[in-house]
């Protein structure tokens, strides 16, 4: 996570909206990569939500099987700075969490090695303070509580409404799913999951790429690579009915 690398969030959050009031907005060109889900999803918050303009997509070639997304252009990543230059386009790379968000880092450093920089995103609708340090290729949806003194990786995703305490740090390559709640002066390491409704006490360290599932609680230090799974609901004997 180089210091170099890092983006103030409230500056970010401060100046896209007084160039918006003044009507001085000049988009900046990029080129997702991706056309799952998340893809279409990125697209659509850019587009609402950023000074950034979303003007093409671009996969694997051997995934192409049109010439366009949502009326975009499709291009093969094989070939995308050809046709999209890093020198003029960014670039955000749209993958979820598949085989521990190592696919995605895979694509984020071959972006990187192709010479384009990597955008991040951060909602206008979440609430974080001046310190928050964030690095690039990360996704920020609404509704978050970011304490100060955050540190956010490179590469991360973090879904909405989720709880980050102060002096959390999370590392690169992270997917944090909704509703999480990481108590103050966590760290957690790079290539894990966090499910929905995870809670993390304060002060514990989840070691890279480990798995917490939905609704799991987690008191102590976690070990590298290990998964943990919340309750399941229990079946009741009686049918709704009964109720």
């Amino acid at each position: 996570m180089p210091s170099d690398e890092w983006l103030d969030g409230a500056q970010y959050k401060r100046n896209l909206s007084k160039r918006r009031i003044l009507g001085l907005a000049i988009l900046q060109k990029v080129v997702i990569f991706g056309t799952g889900v998340f893809a279409e999803v990125a697209h659509f918050y850019l587009t609402h939500d950023s000074d950034y303009k979303v003007v093409a997509f671009t996969v694997d070639r051997k995934f192409i099987k049109r010439k366009h997304f949502l009326d975009l252009p499709l291009v093969p990543f094989e070939s995308v700075q050809k046709t999209y230059p890093p020198g003029k386009f960014k670039m955000f790379v749209a993958v979820g969490y598949k085989n521990l968000n190592k696919t995605r880092a895979a694509k984020y450093a071959e972006a990187k090695s192709k010479g384009y920089s990597l955008i991040t995103y951060i909602s206008s609708r979440c609430v974080h303070w001046g310190d928050t340090k964030i690095g690039d290729n990360c996704f920020i949806f609404e509704n978050q509580t970011i304490q100060p003194f955050v540190k956010i990786g490179n590469d991360v995703v973090i879904w909405s409404g989720n709880h980050i305490g102060h002096h959390s740090t999370i590392g690169d390559h992270c997917f944090i799913s909704s509703h999480v709640v990481i108590s103050g002066n966590t760290k957690i390491g790079s290539y894990c999951f966090l499910g929905v409704n995870a809670t993390l006490r304060d002060g514990i360290s989840i070691a890279e790429k480990c798995i917490i599932g939905a609704g799991a609680l987690i008191m102590r230090d976690t070990k590298k690579g290990t998964v943990y799974i919340g309750k399941a609901g229990e079946l009741y004997s009686n049918d709704s009915s009964k109720f």
